[in-house]
């Protein structure tokens, strides 16, 4: 800490020498004519040697500096790329140098002139003049203890984005995978809509919300934990195809595979099926990997994963007893397998239902185990609220859950469309939320009304956008794909 403190001292006396001397230390007067990408771009279609005739504004921040006394080599990196450039005391002037001299390694800077290949063959920008855009007083991390530690560089994002390239690969990879999700669905008529962040009832999923006041109407709001009811409301005015790239909200755990904030895509196909949107599922998630990768095929935390071919599906019961080790005599009594949940070391704290202690089971046992896409069908009427039964198996739902590289990634069903159907489920929720279960469903009497309009038969879908780019970008932590993920404030116990 004490050679940090010193190194700033210097960058503040360094800086207080250049003010005195007339330099602004922050202007806004340097204008781009090129970004390092446009210079790139440029160079591609030139011979070898010389470019003297065009002359570039360029800026960014120099990220490295080879001082030879009356000459110096930096790089300096803006949005798009990092460039070389070459300041000669007899191009730029001697009085100019001499400011040079006192710039550091961070300072933004403006640099214009032309371009020339050193010996080693690097096209390099050389100065005509260099001016200080935005002196830094801090060092850059590497200067004193370097940024590894993985708290550091989530609480100081941006310096994890200054020092590490793979880290600023990982969120324009996020970006493009967005992109691509949004252009799969626009080219199909889905309408991109926004539905309300504050919700006077949280719904779409059982979760604990995050709860807050509003001042002017003197009523509690929550922020919500899915768009789904909204959606589905949109679907009974008419929107037949609608989908959100949403940010949602549950006040649960923090772990490498959850954030209290995340951010899912949630989809809506009126006349349509769970089945449909398994067949959608795997053609969207084949059609975006290929747009970002230029491959289906890509290797997960050591494993190879390729989504362009068919999927693997197995029923909720046949994956518990296939891969989990459940004897399927078990599946019907909840005693019996609250017996073999202690005997293999789980807790299950929600034991009222078989469907939710299957559910636990699932998790434990057999979740880590499914690394190649597989979509697990027929999910309990219980755990499944919003879902609709399935004609044959009334005690089932239409509903799947999809599992990549040992995550879910996705949740879709068949909708509820019958609104008496619903209230009855809504009134068993309120029902296990009075004996304590906190993430039970609230009852809705609003969209109830809403389905007593009608809603067609339809189809919807959750994913989430985290767990995916975790997947394309080969990283184990649900926190390596968030830029700022939620910490535990410093200095609070």
């Amino acid at each position: 800490m004490d050679e940090l403190n010193e190194l700033i001292r210097m960058r503040c006396e360094k800086a207080k020498a250049l003010k005195d001397e007339g330099v602004h230390l922050y202007p806004n007067d340097f204008r781009v004519s090129h970004r390092v990408i446009d210079i790139q771009h440029h160079i591609a279609t030139q011979d070898e040697g010389v470019d003297s005739v065009n002359i570039f504004a360029a800026a960014g921040r120099m990220v490295g500096l080879r001082s030879f006394g009356k000459a110096a080599f930096l790089h300096f990196r803006d949005g798009t790329g990092k460039f070389q450039a070459y300041i000669q005391r007899d191009e730029v002037g001697q009085e100019a140098y001499r400011l040079f001299k006192k710039f550091d390694v961070g300072d933004f800077i403006g640099i214009k002139g032309s371009l020339f290949q050193t010996k080693t063959g690097e096209w390099t920008l050389l100065a005509k003049e260099c001016r200080l855009l935005s002196k830094a007083m801090r060092p850059l991390p590497e200067k004193f203890h370097g940024l590894k530690d993985p708290e550091k560089r989530y609480r100081q994002r941006y310096l994890d984005l200054i020092m590490n390239a793979n880290v600023r690969d990982i969120f324009i990879k996020r970006a493009k995978i967005i992109d691509a999700f949004r252009s799969f669905l626009s080219q199909r008529d889905f309408l991109e809509v926004e539905t309300p962040m504050m919700q006077p009832i949280p719904g779409g999923a059982d979760a604990t919300p995050f709860k807050t006041y509003h001042n002017a109407l003197g009523e509690d709001l929550f922020l919500r934990i899915a768009p789904e009811l909204y959606l589905k409301r949109l679907v009974v005015g008419g929107f037949d195809r609608v989908f959100e790239v949403n940010r949602s909200f549950r006040n649960e755990g923090i772990s490498t595979r959850h954030n209290p904030e995340f951010t899912m895509l949630e989809f809506y196909l009126a006349y349509a099926t769970y089945e449909d949107l398994i067949t959608l599922t795997e053609e969207m998630f084949a059609f975006v990997t290929q747009q970002v990768l230029g491959t289906t095929l890509f290797t997960y935390q050591g494993n190879d994963i390729d989504l362009g071919r068919p999927w693997r599906r197995l029923t909720l019961k046949d994956a518990l007893s296939k891969l989990g080790g459940v004897d399927p005599s078990l599946f019907d009594d909840r005693l019996q397998l609250l017996d073999f949940a202690k005997s293999k070391g789980i807790q299950v704290t929600k034991q009222r239902h078989t469907g939710k202690i299957l559910a636990k089971l699932f998790d434990v046992l057999v979740e880590p185990k499914l690394v190649e896409p597989t979509f697990v069908l027929d999910y309990p009427v219980e755990i499944s609220p919003l879902a609709r039964k399935n004609d044959s198996t009334p005690e089932m739902t239409e509903r799947f859950e999809l599992f990549i590289g040992g995550n879910e990634i996705a949740n879709g069903f068949s909708e509820l469309n019958d609104p008496v159907d619903q209230k009855t489920r809504f009134i068993n929720q309120l029902a296990e939320h009075e004996e304590g279960d906190e993430e039970a469903h609230q009852m809705d009497e609003d969209y109830v009304q809403a389905l007593e309009y009608g809603m067609p038969p339809t189809a919807g879908e959750g994913i989430g956008m985290d767990r995916f780019v975790m997947l394309l970008t080969d990283v184990p932590s649900i926190r390596e794909v968030i830029l700022f993920p939620l910490l535990k404030t410093v200095g609070h116990s």
